[in-house]
């Protein structure tokens, strides 16, 4: 692979758009840094890391022709990968909280955003941001944030775990390139944060609800089981998962 290391970067993600706005770049490009000094979230949060201990960087995915119609896949590959590097880790209690954030029991390690390059209705290439909380030990009173070595009590090679992810996603674009998404969509599914447990949401307009996470619709909503055995889906921007 193609690596590009910062010292220092505003975001990786927005560092490799610019990059393939001046020219063409290889598959599986990846950009690490240090520091991201504006590292963003889904929803327009921001991620905190401190300079040097946590993995955060981005990598190229040239697609091709998968439609837009299709872009949550995405989420369910990058999920699985770095679910299933950190489970050979034997990092505790891993599960996926919807769309896509990384969970340690009740603690988030590890976020993802994916920013796509568009061609007419096809993604051309994407752009998958990856902040993975690795050897930080402090986060200023952010509640539900852990890292490994938090978690675990032991130093990781941030290197090794760099590689072992961006070969992950390798292998899951050429499963999914040649046996679809079916049998993963059903792996992700199973792997979701609370799923079949009663829980309590928020919906849009701040109003509490009960409902049991069911599984997730083959546009990235969210399916919630409500009373009276009714399904409803919802998007990010409608609900949220408060515990």
């Amino acid at each position: 692979m193609q690596l590009i290391k910062l010292s220092a970067t505003d975001s990786t993600n927005a560092f490799l758009k610019e990059l393939l706005s001046v020219q063409k770049q290889a598959d599986f490009t990846v950009v690490t840094t240090d520091a991201q000094l504006k590292g963003r979230g889904q929803m327009g949060t921001t991620w905190e890391a401190a300079p040097g201990k946590n993995l955060t960087f981005s990598v190229l995915n040239n697609l091709g022709s998968l439609n837009v119609t299709e872009q949550f896949n995405l989420n369910i590959l990058v999920s699985i990968a770095i679910y299933e590097v950190l489970e050979q880790y034997q990092v505790p209690d891993l599960r996926i909280k919807w769309p896509n954030d990384i969970m340690s029991g009740h603690s988030k390690i590890c976020g993802i955003l994916i920013e796509n390059i568009l061609s007419g209705h096809n993604i051309q290439s994407a752009i998958i941001g990856i902040g993975l909380n690795v050897n930080q030990l402090e986060f200023n009173a952010l509640a539900n944030v852990s890292s490994l070595k938090l978690l675990m009590g032991v130093h990781f090679d941030l290197e090794e775990l760099l590689q072992a992810i961006v070969a992950k996603l390798k292998v899951l674009f050429v499963a999914f390139e040649q046996e679809g998404v079916d049998q993963l969509k059903s792996y992700y599914e199973s792997l979701l944060f609370r799923k079949d447990k009663p829980s309590t949401f928020k919906d849009e307009n701040g109003e509490l609800f009960m409902g049991f996470i069911n599984g997730v619709s083959d546009s990235g909503t969210l399916i919630i089981l409500l009373e009276d055995n009714i399904k409803k889906e919802f998007n990010l921007k409608e609900v949220k998962l408060l515990y």
